[in-house]
């Protein structure tokens, strides 16, 4: 059955969505902005006839024999992944039954896709809650494991480098023959490599492709795998750090002598004095990769708390200012990586480095610090480090580096934490324009499925609401008014009072 005929069965709004869904990689996220505007058009418009046509039982042909199969499972394998995509960006705000009913819909058809396979079981573990077992196949699981067993032995020669030594030695044969045939110069020679290339690259594609087979990883066998994990991260962080400081013999002579003297005093927090601002200044003269390795060489990731006030208050001393790039490599080798460990309130130590550096080199600050802990995905930021970034943003930044911030989030994932951020933000009076607020409310329409039930999420609204009312135009004030049919907290009808009042 042709993609026409299938729409015929679907009303005018959802075939809208079929056909985003239809348009190729992107289907998924193109399929999210249709929607969003048909929010906006009518907040009470939902998924649930799109839903249940998709699950209606269809007859077609299979292996010459008339047969009944669900809708959805007639549709194109892209379209599938496409659809479970989206989705898997909305689920929050669905329902339930109707969801899982669509996903035993597709798995009542022969899924040759390992990606569909994939997709469908994360959806399912994501709307029940659970995470037993795994999404690995057995080929991968097998390859997971041979893998891990490389790294037992933290002594081992070779470490990462080992592991990708087979692959580096195929490349290297398979990049020979090429170089050889164009000395030649001959058209037939070329042809031929250049289909042993394909050959060879295909082959070692297959060999990492996993099986369609899947079995399910044991209790022993997991906390042995994630204990591999651990021990190869640190060889890998080990290898990283002496091929930096294996780099030193590039540096100058009085940088290599400074360096002692300034590790000196990080070690014993001893008291600095003008003799150590004179030993700083070593990181004037440093082009970016010297300050690279100069930062590596000091350890600096790994000075105590406490000898960092001293050491930012001689950093402050310095004339002139640090360059963009440098202040930026000391933020990111002193600071970062403590603010990133932070699992409870930050010392009092640590936050006046942080506010020192902040208030002096502002810029480096957002791009070195603030935008990485913000951009760390899926493992989410914890209250101590929010906590952090408020304070940055209330006492040390000014409203232009504030909006730098701003326009950074709406590109990151958002977790409870970012949302305290951006209340800060919004509570500082943020000089936002026009097409700021409205990529803002389109953010907000598109996470507010995912806090229905957040208070930080519908706090952060009703400021929005009361304290940027001048900038709600009518096409804003639909998206808003589809935001806040999410909502399920107790401030809904504060939230609905609110957007009332506001008069276009």
């Amino acid at each position: 059955m042709d993609l026409r005929a299938l729409l015929q069965r679907f009303d005018g709004r959802s075939r809208l969505l079929l056909h985003s869904l239809h348009s190729g990689a992107a289907g998924a996220s193109n399929a999210q902005t249709v929607f969003n505007k048909q929010r906006r058009s009518d907040p009470d418009f939902t998924l649930n006839p799109l839903l249940e046509t998709l699950c209606q039982q269809e007859p077609c042909v299979h292996e010459d024999a008339l047969v009944l199969k669900p809708l959805v499972c007639l549709f194109s394998e892209g379209f599938k992944r496409n659809l479970l995509c989206f989705l898997h960006l909305l689920h929050p705000g669905l329902p339930k039954d109707h969801v899982l009913h669509l996903l035993q819909c597709l798995t009542q058809d022969d899924v040759e896709n390992q990606w569909t396979c994939v997709l469908i079981k994360q959806l399912q573990r994501d709307i029940e809650g659970t995470r037993k077992g795994t999404l690995l196949t057995s080929d991968g699981t097998g390859k997971l494991k041979s893998f891990c067993e490389r790294f037992r032995n933290t002594n081992a020669k070779g470490k990462w480098a080992y592991c990708f030594e087979d692959l580096e030695t195929e490349d290297k044969e398979t990049n020979m023959p090429v170089l050889s045939q164009k000395k030649r110069k001959s058209d037939n020679m070329d042809h031929d490599g250049d289909a042993q290339e394909d050959h060879q690259s295909k082959r070692v594609k297959t060999d990492f492709c996993p099986s369609e087979e899947e079995e399910r990883l044991t209790e022993e066998e997991e906390p042995k795998i994630r204990t591999s994990q651990l021990q190869q991260s640190a060889a890998s962080v080990s290898q990283a750090r002496s091929d930096v400081l294996g780099s030193s013999t590039n540096l100058p002579d009085h940088m290599k002598a400074a360096v002692p003297v300034i590790k000196e005093l990080l070690d014993t927090e001893s008291a600095w004095d003008e003799c150590s601002v004179s030993a700083l200044k070593v990181f004037h003269e440093c082009d970016p990769n010297e300050v690279e390795v100069l930062c590596s060489m000091l350890c600096l990731s790994e000075a105590s708390e406490q000898s960092l006030p001293q050491f930012c208050s001689c950093l402050l001393e310095l004339s002139p200012d640090l360059s963009h790039s440098t202040a930026s490599a000391v933020i990111t080798h002193l600071l970062l990586p403590k603010i990133l460990s932070l699992a409870e309130p930050a010392s009092r130590c640590l936050v006046t480095a942080v506010m020192s550096l902040c208030t002096r080199y502002p810029r480096p600050t957002c791009q070195a610090l603030i935008e990485p802990v913000l951009r760390k995905g899926q493992t989410g930021m914890k209250s101590a480090q929010a906590e952090v970034l408020c304070r940055l943003v209330v006492d040390c930044l000014e409203p232009h580096h504030r909006l730098l911030v701003f326009r950074t989030i709406l590109g990151v994932p958002w977790d409870e934490g970012v949302l305290s951020v951006i209340h800060a933000l919004l509570d500082s009076e943020l000089e936002l324009s026009e097409e700021d607020f409205s990529l803002f409310t389109d953010q907000l329409c598109s996470q507010s499925p995912h806090f229905s039930k957040s208070m930080k999420f519908a706090k952060m609204l009703l400021s929005v609401l009361t304290k940027y009312q001048s900038h709600v135009n009518p096409a804003c004030h639909h998206t808003l008014s589809s935001c806040l049919s999410f909502n399920e907290t107790f401030l809904k009808k504060s939230l609905q009072a609110a957007l009332k009042r506001i008069s276009l």
